[in-house]
């Protein structure tokens, strides 16, 4: 059974004001294309379809002809659910007219997780797709008023999916979070309220085959080799530059998995360039995604227009001499709130020297998780 995951497509969404829907067109194109050429079995998107819950209406048609061209062009099954910038409704939408027997489309959780059984010549395989879902939700789904964090609502819904597996079967997990040891970037959105911990840890996924997730959008492990993030198809942020976007295909066989990446070919890349304004201006076209870092010491006049005549797309301007050193910003100072899993992660970094490993990063979260629930009871 061959799988193709991506997720955190963020239909809809701009790149700092710049449309990216022939962007995305194209990405949607290459799905199909690998769907044919990888031969695979069933499509899992993991939350996340478009970027925010009312889309703009032809990120919308854009989506609807993709799932007509995917019912035309392949024979692949389909598996998908809402992410935290989904409407879970309006996903939820989409399964109303779906074939039972190939497609499991799911926008909001449920006590009964009923999963997609497909088969192949080594047996059954079942799909359970969990779709995100706020804690206060959850409390009301699963009548459990002890849900109080990301964690708990995952385990909630893994302990109804296992319950559904048949026996034997092989099982996929499909689920939207963001799991302790994960890499995050500047464009994931918080998962939980402020000054909670939206962390999971991996193994509540213990018994599953794969798990394909969705939220964080580098592609990536986290905890085993079998739990993996896709990433987004493109880079929404000049944290971003220079990274590469991949889909996953993931072969479950009677006896193991394997795992490959199939590069995205994006047609506009993001990249950050720093120089004498002059040695930019002098520098190749591009149509990429553009931010300069002028290391000129003077003021300019309208240098942000003078360098769109090279660069059409670049969308943000900013003087070296400006930016402070990181060691002279101190905590209170107005610094981008962390997390406390972050927190904790840079005072061992600062003591020992070096960073925490993904199995480290877990017993953190999961022990603030532990005092979390500790002090809510009390």
């Amino acid at each position: 059974m061959k799988i193709l995951h991506t997720a955190d497509l963020h239909l809809g969404r701009q790149f700092m004001g710049l449309s990216l829907e022939e962007d995305h067109e194209v990405i949607l194109d290459q799905i199909l294309e690998t769907l044919v050429v990888e031969r695979a079995d069933v499509l899992v998107i993991a939350g996340d379809i478009f970027d925010r819950a009312s889309p703009p209406n032809s990120s919308i048609r854009q989506f609807n002809r993709f799932l007509k061209r995917l019912s035309e062009e392949t024979d692949a099954a389909v598996v998908m659910i809402s992410g935290n910038h989904d409407s879970g409704d309006r996903i939820e939408a989409m399964s109303v007219f779906s074939s039972a027997s190939r497609v499991l489309v799911r926008g909001i959780a449920d006590a009964v997780e009923t999963p997609l059984v497909l088969r192949d010549e080594h047996g059954e395989f079942a799909f359970s797709a969990l779709p995100f879902s706020y804690e206060y939700a959850a409390r009301e789904v699963f009548g459990d008023e002890s849900i109080s964090a990301p964690a708990d609502v995952i385990a909630a819904q893994i302990a109804a999916a296992k319950g559904q597996v048949p026996e034997g079967a092989r099982w996929v997990v499909v689920a939207h979070a963001f799991v302790a040891g994960g890499a995050v970037g500047e464009a994931e959105r918080a998962l939980t309220r402020v000054g909670g911990i939206e962390t999971v840890p991996s193994d509540v996924f213990e018994g599953a085959d794969y798990v394909a997730l969705g939220h964080l959008h580098k592609p990536q492990e986290v905890g085993a080799n079998h739990i993996r993030y896709s990433g987004a198809p493109l880079a929404f942020g000049f944290d971003e530059a220079g990274s590469k976007k991949s889909m996953t295909i993931v072969d479950l066989k009677a006896e193991g998995v394997d795992i490959h990446i199939v590069p995205f070919r994006p047609i506009r890349q993001v990249h950050s360039l720093t120089g004498a304004f002059a040695e930019l201006l002098a520098g190749t076209p591009s149509e990429d995604f553009i931010q300069a870092i002028l290391t000129d010491e003077v003021p300019l006049i309208d240098p942000m227009k003078r360098l769109r005549a090279t660069y059409p797309n670049a969308c943000h301007l900013a003087y070296a001499r400006q930016a402070r050193a990181p060691e002279s910003k101190a905590i209170g100072t107005g610094q981008t709130a962390v997390n406390p899993i972050e927190m904790v992660g840079e005072f061992i970094k600062v003591v020992r020297g070096r960073e925490t490993d993904a199995n480290e990063t877990a017993i953190v979260a999961d022990t603030l998780h532990q005092a979390a629930s500790e002090e809510e009871q009390t």
